[in-house]
């Protein structure tokens, strides 16, 4: 499973999101410093930098489902 960390330097919070799209559900173009078509543009890049925030994609790990005996 995929999620997005948005860290804002200047507030100095972090955020996790399921898809690039659900970030401007909650924060706006001028929180994280890059336009929502932009960001979807450059979406194949691992990692994103503005001057408001990084935006880093990465992999949920889970635990490994258990076989019960």
């Amino acid at each position: 499973m995929k999620v997005i960390h948005v860290h804002l330097i200047f507030k100095k919070k972090n955020y996790y999101f399921g898809s690039l799209s659900a970030i401007f559900e909650h924060l706006s173009e001028n929180d994280i410093g890059i336009k929502k078509g932009t960001l979807l543009h450059r979406s194949k890049e691992g990692t994103i930098s503005t001057d408001r925030a990084i935006i880093i994609k990465g992999v949920l790990l889970k635990c490994r489902k258990h076989v019960k005996q």
